[in-house]
């Protein structure tokens, strides 16, 4: 297949985020128009929004690379309608969620649109991103700041735990 390869962000924190996450992976892999090419490891890791409470657990998150001839908004419509299907709610920003499909890079395009912001504006804050991001593109290039994801890693400020996961239930 000729086409763009992007980065996906997933992650859950509930019910059971393991098989959340492996269900939308074989899900995406499933779009007409999309090869999944590999994913990273499963990490453990602690919620990092300001308000806690709304975060008592932990999520399971990875990374998808996937080679797609689908344009971004039609690829951002495919998630969210996995999401949906997966019974995704969508409420109150940074809220617990069963599911969550995020286009990390859509090629080396930048992509300022109504709800579709490419590259993710938060990824280069993010340790529950990049650690995963790194294990499979550590030297993929932000197009926005012209360095590698490996790079962005290594200037995090975020401290948060971000654990390679060895099957502990959540």
């Amino acid at each position: 297949m000729t086409g763009i390869i992007c980065y996906i962000g997933i992650g859950s924190n509930l019910g059971n985020p393991l098989q959340n996450c492996s269900n939308a992976i074989e899900k995406v892999s499933c779009i007409d128009g999309v090869q999944l090419i590999k994913t990273s490891s499963f990490y453990y890791t602690e919620p990092v929004y300001i308000n806690a409470d709304n975060h008592k657990d932990w999520f399971i998150n990875a990374v998808a690379e996937i080679n797609t001839n689908l344009s971004a908004r039609d690829l951002l419509d495919k998630l969210q309608g996995i999401e949906t299907a997966m019974g995704r709610i969508r409420e109150l920003k940074g809220e617990s969620r069963i599911i969550d499909l995020d286009i990390l890079f859509y090629g080396q395009d930048i992509i300022n649109e109504d709800n579709l912001y490419v590259p993710h504006p938060e990824l280069y804050k993010r340790r529950f991103v990049l650690v995963p991001l790194s294990e499979i593109a550590s030297f993929y290039i932000h197009p926005a700041f012209g360095v590698s994801i490996r790079g962005l890693k290594e200037r995090l400020k975020d401290q948060s735990i971000v654990e390679l996961y060895k099957g502990s239930d959540c």
